[in-house]
């Protein structure tokens, strides 16, 4: 289904609800909701967004979800949910204090939920949000209480020098830790 631009430009500064549950094993953290996600109400709706592929190409879900289908994530021990909940046209519409009030709301969120890693999408973010200048994609030196962090690739088409390829052996590499850790899926 298409949206108009007036539709989008609407959906401006909405949040969208979080995909998640206690005890996760992933919960997957984006900047924030894009115009298209906002608009639709699922999370990396935008078409050229590569989130969905790259999950399924990592071996995180059984096949290539739509971002309609974000729910059946939660059956896989996976969730949603951003650093920043406003929606807006691009990131860099977010200012320095959004990113780091987003971290301090973030790890209280993790606090509540306790998934085993947190995943953010975009190691810039990260290192905004949680004041960590010298942070690189993989595994992190910081934990938010016994959840741990890795900082992944932004899966936006706008980050073209990863590949759906690249991003999939990353996002693999997660995987592997996280369902390597104790019995059960």
């Amino acid at each position: 289904m298409g949206y108009t631009l007036e539709e989008l430009a609407a959906a401006r500064d909405r949040v969208v609800p979080d995909v998640a549950a206690s005890g996760l094993r992933v919960l997957f953290c984006g900047i924030n909701p894009g115009l298209m996600t906002a608009a639709t109400g699922h999370h990396f709706a935008r078409p050229g967004n590569r989130f969905w592929p790259v999950l399924h190409a990592a071996g995180f879900t059984p096949r290539q979800f739509r971002p309609a289908e974000q729910e059946e994530l939660l059956a896989h021990g996976l969730g949603i949910t951003n650093v920043v909940a406003r929606a807006t046209a691009k990131a860099d519409e977010l200012t320095a204090l959004e990113y780091r009030e987003g971290g301090r709301l973030l790890a209280e969120k993790v606090a509540r939920l306790r998934p085993r890693w947190l995943a953010v999408a975009g190691v810039t973010a990260y290192r905004v949000a949680f004041d960590d200048k010298k942070a690189a994609i993989g595994p992190q030196q910081r934990t938010l209480g016994d959840t741990r962090i890795w900082a992944l690739p932004n899966p936006s088409g706008l980050n073209a020098h990863w590949t759906v390829a690249a991003m999939a052996e990353e996002y693999g590499r997660l995987r592997a830790a996280a369902f390597a850790e104790g019995v059960g899926a």
